[in-house]
């Protein structure tokens, strides 16, 4: 590959990739490495990434980022998982939380306690064993220390990218503006020597990394890594986003409401709600995606609808050559579980763990392609099966999703839990057993058996056992604030 060791890293765009990688690389290891980020004011971000999962909170914690101050400056709100409306029927709602659903043991997961005391008529809803769900449910909120609420952040995402740009400038970022017109490869290996900026100023680079969307400037139309369209499984290709005043206090959770051709989000922040609609233009126009979704908001428009194009799938390569795509560049996966941000770090943790300080080497090259398709690859499976598994027929969208082709890995998770309620995490899945286990139920997939560990207990001791666990979620749920008041006491943000 090259021997050249990497001193220069060339970041190309800003937004939410670009200054995570910024902050990240500048900080982490960046001491003996020149870093900088080129970026032009003429071109916007996306920048409706505003739902996150806790993995989040690990990239914090490495950045040594002040919680409250980062809330603050963000206009965050908590997230403790995402409530699906309308995906398994219409009228039909359940919540997708973090965390854990009661106590596993090591043979089988609280699922098959569960189905066993369901079957005896001494379970209650599979949600009640989940203290993150009962607290989205009742509106409440709290950051607890040790085994406490497992929970994500909603920002904005404009606020969080200059965030991340002071930090990644306070260790030593240099931020480039203006507009790149020419990328240059050198003729014998490939490799991105240059880049050329509309000011006619040259930046060089040993390891670019394109952080410049949807385009992908320096993966695709330089290097033309080629990639893997996945729009066959996952058929939504557009959306339309609108931000909208505040009408009421802040829920801790993501809506995401399915619509005749595709689905709604909702975020709600201190200052505004996030709103959109995914949805596929084979059944809907712009103009009609634009209005459902204007006559489904609630509070005064902000801004005025944008359109986003979008092709669902990943790049052949996300490291090809002298190149890492990160963010929108090296794939798309629609943002209905909040993945976007938790895949860019994914690839900046990579990426400093196997970073050629000494040079590009094919195996590590090798390895980082092999993790982030993939985690891409899991996270996919894991979005069409809301799609999939659905009993709604009232609409060709539906009907079409109902009937689809899917991934035989997906079929072969779904066909195990039906027959059997097991659920194994794969390497490089970021949703764990209890994520699987809910979302399945909640769209109507019953295992048809439960793990015979489960009859060691007599009926007198599962019935304790399930009891002990909801009467625990109920008393932790029912001592915390309601998270207006927690916000207010712990990261206010001031008036914009």
């Amino acid at each position: 590959m090259s021997n050249q060791p990497v001193k220069k890293v060339v970041i190309v765009g800003g937004g939410t990739a670009g200054w995570m990688a910024a902050a990240s690389i500048s900080k982490l290891i960046g001491k003996n490495i020149d870093v900088s980020l080129i970026e032009s004011d003429a071109i916007g971000t996306v920048g409706v990434g505003e739902a996150t999962i806790p993995t989040m909170i690990t990239l914090h914690r490495l950045l040594k980022i002040d919680e409250r101050d980062f809330m603050k400056a963000v206009q965050g709100t908590f997230k403790l998982g995402i409530s699906f409306e309308n995906w398994k029927n219409v009228n039909e709602n359940y919540i997708h939380s973090f965390g854990f659903t009661g106590k596993d043991c090591w043979a089988a997961g609280f699922q098959h306690f569960w189905l066993k005391g369901k079957e005896q008529g001494i379970s209650s809803e599979f949600g009640d064993y989940c203290s993150e769900l009962q607290a989205a449910k009742q509106n409440k909120f709290a950051v607890i220390p040790q085994n406490g609420l497992n929970y994500a952040f909603h920002m904005d995402a404009g606020l969080y990218a200059k965030y991340l740009r002071k930090i990644a400038e306070m260790n030593g970022c240099k931020r480039i503006e203006g507009m790149i017109t020419e990328v240059v490869t050198d003729t014998k290996t490939g490799n991105i020597s240059h880049v050329n900026l509309e000011s006619g100023q040259k930046i060089e680079g040993d390891l670019f990394i394109d952080c410049s969307g949807f385009i992908g400037l320096l993966i695709d139309k330089a290097l033309h890594t080629g990639y893997d369209d996945w729009s066959h499984y996952l058929p939504c290709d557009s959306a339309v986003a609108v931000q909208t005043k505040s009408v009421a206090d802040p829920i801790p959770y993501t809506r995401s409401i399915a619509r005749e051709a595709g689905w709604q989000w909702q975020i709600p922040l201190q200052h505004r709600v996030g709103n959109g609609l995914v949805f596929c233009s084979k059944y809907l126009t712009d103009e009609q995606a634009t209005e459902t979704l204007l006559n489904n908001i609630e509070g005064e428009p902000l801004t005025k609808p944008r359109i986003i194009k979008f092709r669902t799938g990943q790049r052949r390569k996300h490291w090809n050559k002298n190149c890492v795509a990160l963010g929108l560049a090296a794939g798309f996966l629609e943002p209905l579980e909040s993945t976007s941000i938790h895949l860019i770090q994914r690839g900046i943790i990579r990426l400093l763990q196997l970073f050629p300080t000494q040079g590009i080497s094919e195996t590590d090259v090798a390895e980082f392609n092999t993790q982030m398709r993939e985690e891409f690859l899991n996270v996919r499976d894991f979005i069409v099966l809301h799609y999939h598994v659905t009993e709604r027929d009232d609409t060709p969208f539906w009907r079409h999703c109902k009937n689809m082709k899917i991934p035989q890995t997906l079929k072969h998770r779904m066909d195990l839990f039906k027959e059997s309620g097991r659920i194994f995490q794969k390497d490089n899945d970021v949703f764990a057993e209890n994520s699987w286990s809910q979302v399945m139920l909640g769209q109507g997939i019953m295992p048809e058996e439960y793990h015979p560990i489960v009859n060691m207990m007599s009926d007198k001791e599962l019935e304790g056992f399930l009891n002990g666990i909801k009467g625990s979620v109920d008393n932790l749920v029912d001592q915390l604030p309601t998270h207006q008041q927690f916000i207010d006491s712990y990261c206010k943000a001031p008036l914009m």
